[in-house]
């Protein structure tokens, strides 16, 4: 089995993945042709430096050919990346000049944004760009299938991260550095990088997030930031070293989104490892992100499990007729869920209702959570991200003496699990020879274990 191994002993960023992908082995040709998949005048610079003795691989975004710092003209330090600031403020301005941010977080690099500013009476904000946005934007650029899902969910769990914190919805979120050319292409260039590695499980260590402050666009926030904690909930953290920032929303995000396992090192060969480097080089701290490959040291014959990450959606309801609440999860298996549940619930004042469940991609989240509230008349829908384990899926026609019925097989590699026949399969061919439905459910499965025996015959 295929490992991954981060090492977040000084925290980490999208510019110090990308790093650490560069020297572990990843092809740079790779990461440069996505950059400019993403069609937003991006390309990167790579480079070896010295961080604390160590030789590690520095990745800058390139926007229009130029450096982030050398694109503007009135650079502001900051302790940071690129906090993603949601504008929801009544007052909104647009605005239009070149914003160079020059960083000294211990893990990032500069980045230029464009703004246009156009004072107004009432001041609206347009700053970066909205999630939805991003997300047309990564659907639409020409990347891996798996590496586009890892991208999208990255978003997804920024936005949603966002959306807490400064209490919007989601689709209302417009992203301020994280909407910038740099950290777009940190993202998509990472999870491309990432899924060429054909890791099977990602482990990490605790995260050093740093200490100390760091200037927001609203205020002066302690380490980590309000959107960044958020993201880090659930993910064992400490805090050492200089008084900086050490990860950033970018970093976490990708850290949740790869469902990693955290801790102590697995036991696995190492055959490959790169050192992913920040932008400051402080004395005696070896700045880098630490990425190991190799084979894990476990059984050949115990294939991993696979994970993902969802989106929950829940609302409890007490004044809607149980046609309409049908209806509404038969729509939303329609548009896209993963999976949909309704549950017998007492609610205040011994009311009876129904708690409805909605599992959703993340990036498919908002679209499902405004079906609801169209559908049913819900006045709130609850919102959390989980990650969970899933098998391996697929299907398998059986010949039967009923006709062709279809087996939904689950399994963990080459190990099959569950075998269940299609019930719309299993009914029309009961129906057709006006038959019990168990009978016909019976038949299938017997079919599906002697085909099977059949074949494990062959390859004995």
């Amino acid at each position: 089995m295929r490992i991954g191994y981060l090492e977040c002993f000084a925290g980490i960023s999208g510019d110090m993945l990308l790093g650490s992908l560069i020297d572990a082995g990843v092809d740079p040709e790779l990461l440069q042709q996505t950059a400019r998949a993403l069609n937003i005048g991006a390309e990167l610079h790579i480079h070896h430096v010295d961080r604390s003795g160590i030789r590690s691989t520095k990745v800058d975004v390139l926007e229009n050919g130029r450096l982030a710092e050398a694109a503007g003209h009135h650079p502001h330090d900051h302790e940071h990346e690129e906090h993603s600031h949601s504008h929801a403020e009544s007052h909104s301005h647009t605005h239009e000049h070149s914003h160079s941010h020059s960083h000294t977080h211990e893990g990032e690099h500069s980045h230029t944004h464009t703004h246009t500013h156009e004072h107004q009476d009432h001041h609206h904000h347009t700053h970066g760009r909205s999630w939805a946005q991003i997300r047309e934007l990564i659907q639409h650029a020409a990347l891996p299938e798996d590496a586009r899902a890892l991208a999208l969910t990255t978003f997804a769990l920024l936005a949603q991260a966002e959306g807490k914190i400064h209490g919007i919805p989601v689709e209302q979120v417009h992203f301020h550095e994280v909407g910038s050319v740099d950290t777009i292409t940190d993202i998509a260039c990472g999870a491309v990088g990432l899924c060429s590695l054909g890791v099977q499980r990602w482990h990490a260590s605790d995260v050093n997030v740093g200490s100390g402050f760091v200037e927001c666009a609203h205020g002066t926030f302690p380490v980590p930031a309000p959107a960044t904690a958020e993201l880090l909930k659930g993910i064992p953290t400490y805090s050492a070293g200089p008084k900086k920032e050490l990860v950033t929303p970018t970093g976490a995000a990708l850290l949740r989104a790869l469902n990693c396992i955290f801790g102590e090192a697995p036991r696995f060969t190492a055959d490959a490892i790169g050192y992913g480097a920040g932008t400051r080089n402080p004395e005696r701290f070896p700045n880098v992100l630490r990425l190991s490959i190799g084979e894990s040291s476990e059984s050949k014959f115990i294939a991993p499990i696979k994970t993902d990450t969802v989106t929950v959606l829940e609302c409890a309801i007490d004044d809607a007729s149980p046609q309409v609440l049908a209806h509404a999860l038969d729509l939303a298996i329609e548009n896209g869920a993963l999976d949909v549940m309704a549950a017998p619930v007492t609610m205040k004042k011994g009311r009876l209702g129904t708690l409805l469940t909605v599992l959703a991609k993340p990036e498919q989240a908002a679209e499902l959570e405004a079906l609801l509230f169209r559908e049913t008349t819900t006045l709130g829908i609850r919102r959390r991200t989980e990650q969970r384990s899933i098998l391996d899926r697929a299907f398998v026609t059986v010949d039967t003496a009923y006709g062709k019925i279809r087996i939904k097989v689950a399994g963990n590699g080459s190990e099959t699990l569950n075998a269940m026949p299609e019930y719309e399969d299993c009914r029309r061919a009961a129906r057709e020879h006006a038959v019990a439905l168990k009978t016909v459910t019976e038949a299938a499965l017997l079919a599906f274990h002697e085909t099977r025996a059949d074949q494990e015959k062959t390859t004995a």
